[in-house]
């Protein structure tokens, strides 16, 4: 389902395996540099490949344009010394570092649309929060013993397991025919009627296919928004802007628990409100969704570069800016298509075990997103409105209180945004994880305190708002916005599909067993196990999880290519010792050995030390 590489791009990319010396693999960085896929390329060639470039794909009007482009794709730091550039020019260029938030209308609307589809996630989430509390009841669930409790599990997680078996890997076949747009659309309309028929169920069985037929739009929307977004942002405002994955999911299921808080006194019918009100953000997710440019990357996969460069000149601040990431992805689309060659829906995804640059990713993404199942903050927001009931609350109060971790959990997503592009992605996950484990150990042993003592019921939602206020800016934001960024263009919708699945395949099983586990350990056990898990995840993410910050799509190709096991050697013997040194013995004169080396002629401005540490 791989377009063709054409005679031109493969005459290209001879031509550039001959001038770049040494040539860096993409299979094999071994020394973990990071480089430009135009550079080492002489000037007058350079220029060549634009004219090239430029008749091959039908712009020859503006073949001046794409000459400036080049040169400032291969040397974007040297811009001030370019005397082909005007003022106005060089001006536009500086403010991508002086107002990185100044961006276009139609970029922050794709990035609004894939806030919503981020909120119809959340806000289905919370809907069987609140449910939980009365739809079992309803059903005669309640009178079934432990029988009762899976099948409210396995009803909850229903959306996850049809995500995970069948929802996730229909995203790239859906986005090889219908495009990031059309992906959308689709899930939009699922995301709706299911959602609506799930609250006009009338037996659980007709409640759980519909929760089935609802992950088949979670799935592939869930892959589709975080992609969509990544590759229509600039770098060095990526993870900043892509991480609204997680603020808008929090605002989603912040909405839920609202709706769970008004409902919850209507009668019977509250649960099929709690669950059906969750249609409300799809709606304009679906019709939204045709606003936006489509993804340039994607019209380039298909060789479609007159609507890729409409595309880009929506989505960027000029017509330099736009013809610049054109021709600079052109490039690297050349090396991906060379290394990468999957060209099947079954070769992409042996190819994400085979090949060892997608290998490496795989990876990661699979500790990423994993990790986000092992904190626990799902069995929260599963199950926060049964957990408060379980510490005493009345139900009035067990909804307030899972209104107050929603909104904890918005308000923190906040900080995120801005520390995720500065402080990076593996910072914030080994700093929040500590954390998350013993807040979730604390809240655990708190119900130890003896039913109707005053202290119990504060210090339970104290310390699970303190969980919810750590996740927030971390383990939240990271996975979806870090796997939407390390695959290459060649396997991104195949490699999304995979990140996905593992996180809500993850998320049935969480959602199945807890009710048992609940009963079975009782809170305390339950937590103190989570607690565990995250002592856990944060040794996983410490030594497999390479840092992306700041770098562009196309650079992660070689920050992927280094082994694993230089990453790991890296961990053991440089970053760990001077975590030590400079943490533990306060030795501030101490300094940290990067693990990438950045050629010097780089394809962002910003970012200028190691990506390891």
């Amino acid at each position: 389902m791989m377009s063709s590489v054409s005679s031109r791009d493969k005459k290209e990319s001879q031509d550039h395996d001959v001038e770049l010396q040494p040539r860096l693999e993409l299979a094999n960085n071994v020394q973990a540099r990071i480089q430009n896929p135009l550079y080492g390329i002489p000037r007058e060639k350079l220029l060549q490949q634009a004219d090239d470039f430029t008749r091959e794909y039908g712009f020859e009007d503006r073949s001046e344009l794409f000459r400036k482009a080049a040169l400032l794709a291969q040397s974007p730091k040297k811009f001030e010394e370019m005397p082909e550039l005007t003022e106005d020019e060089k001006e536009a260029i500086r403010r991508e570092t002086t107002h990185r938030w100044s961006q276009t209308r139609a970029l922050y609307m794709t990035v609004f649309i894939c806030s919503l589809a981020a909120a119809v996630q959340g806000w289905d989430q919370e809907g069987s929060n609140g449910a939980n509390l009365s739809f079992p009841e309803e059903f005669g669930l309640t009178s079934k013993g432990d029988l009762g409790d899976w099948i409210v599990g396995i009803i909850n997680a229903g959306p996850y397991m049809a995500s995970a078996i069948i929802g996730c890997w229909l995203g790239d076949p859906l986005n090889y025919y219908l495009g990031r747009r059309g992906t959308l659309f689709w899930c939009g309309i699922f995301c709706t009627i299911s959602v609506i028929g799930s609250g006009l169920a009338q037996t659980w069985p007709q409640l759980f296919v519909c929760r089935l037929l609802l992950g088949l739009g979670m799935g592939p929307k869930a892959t589709t928004a975080p992609v969509f977004a990544a590759e229509n942002v600039p770098a060095n405002v990526r993870g900043g802007l892509v991480m609204s994955w997680q603020l808008w999911t929090a605002f989603g299921i912040l909405l839920g628990v609202t709706a769970n808080l008004i409902l919850y006194q209507v009668g019977p019918i509250a649960w099929r409100l709690q669950l059906g009100s969750a249609f409300i953000p799809a709606v304009p997710l679906t019709i939204g969704v045709w606003f936006c440019p489509e993804s340039p990357r994607w019209y380039m996969k298909k060789n479609r570069y007159q609507d890729a460069f409409k595309s880009f000149l929506r989505l960027r601040n000029t017509e330099l800016q736009a013809a610049k990431d054109l021709f600079y992805v052109h490039r690297q689309l050349i090396e991906e298509r060379s290394a990468l060659k999957g060209s099947t829906y079954l070769g992409r995804f042996f190819d994400l075990f085979t090949v060892p640059r997608l290998r490496r990713a795989t990876l990661a993404s699979w500790v990423v997103m994993i990790a986000q199942q092992m904190c626990g903050i799902n069995i929260i927001a599963f199950y926060s409105s049964t957990i408060f009931k379980e510490s005493g609350f009345s139900e009035r109060d067990a909804l307030l209180a899972s209104f107050g971790f929603g909104l904890v959990n918005w308000l923190f997503a906040f900080p995120a945004v801005f520390t995720i592009d500065t402080f990076g992605r593996r910072n914030l996950l080994l700093f929040t994880f500590p954390n998350m484990a013993w807040t979730l150990l604390a809240a655990g042993f708190c119900f130890l305190i003896r039913t109707g003592s005053p202290a119990k019921v504060p210090l339970v939602s104290l310390f699970i708002f303190l969980f919810a206020a750590f996740y927030s800016p971390g383990e939240g934001p990271v996975p979806f916005a870090y796997s939407a960024e390390v695959f290459p263009l060649t396997h991104r919708e195949m490699g999304m599909g995979w990140a996905v699945a593992t996180n809500l395949f993850w998320a049935s099983v969480l959602g199945i067993t807890f009710p048992r586990m609940l009963r079975a350990l009782t809170p305390t056990g339950a937590f103190a196990f989570y607690a565990g898990l995250n002592v856990l995840a944060f040794v996983m993410i410490l030594f497999l999880l390479p840092e992306t910050k700041q770098r562009t799509l196309e650079e992660l190709d070689y920050v992927f290519a280094v082994p694993m096991r230089k990453h790991v050697s890296y961990q053991l013997t440089e970053f760990i010792p001077y975590w030590i040194r400079r943490y533990v013995f306060w030795n501030k004169n101490v300094e940290l050995r990067p693990l990438y080396n950045f050629d010097e002629v780089e394809s962002i401005t910003v970012f200028e030390k190691g990506a390891g540490h």
